[in-house]
């Protein structure tokens, strides 16, 4: 069974960054997150989990919700085990639990913001931006 664990959140003032981290447990023998979509995902106090940036199997693709295209970006390490989102120019609105997800789908060369297809979470990370 596929287990996420998110790390990397805290205080923040407006405009700084941080680095959130996935790391993967649990994968089957020979695979790593190659063969998963990976998406993060944000829930503010009061209204509903959004899709911030997702990266497709292998990495073909990525995908940014517009309030965050330019300031973040999402990467893998180098053994394909933990994906990061980097968090740049950080603003107050940006203040949530950041969540990572991954849904199985080692064909496809896109990934969703939406949260339905994603099978996998995490328990999510408290990201707090604030002077």
């Amino acid at each position: 069974q596929l287990q996420l664990v998110e790390s990397g959140g805290g205080l923040v003032q407006p405009g700084g960054s941080l680095r959130l981290s996935c790391a993967a447990s649990g994968l089957a023998s020979g695979f790593a997150l190659d063969y998963y979509a990976i998406g993060w995902f944000r829930q503010a106090p009061g209204k509903e989990r959004e899709g911030v940036s997702c990266i497709s199997a292998r990495g073909s693709s990525t995908n940014y919700v517009d309030s965050v295209k330019g300031r973040f970006t999402i990467s893998t390490d180098n053994t394909k085990t933990v994906i990061y989102l980097h968090l740049n120019r950080l603003k107050p609105e940006d203040t949530a639990v950041y969540y990572c997800a991954a849904d199985w789908r080692p064909f496809a060369n896109s990934c969703t913001l939406t949260t339905g297809p994603y099978k996998f979470w995490g328990q999510g990370t408290q990201v707090t931006v604030s002077s």
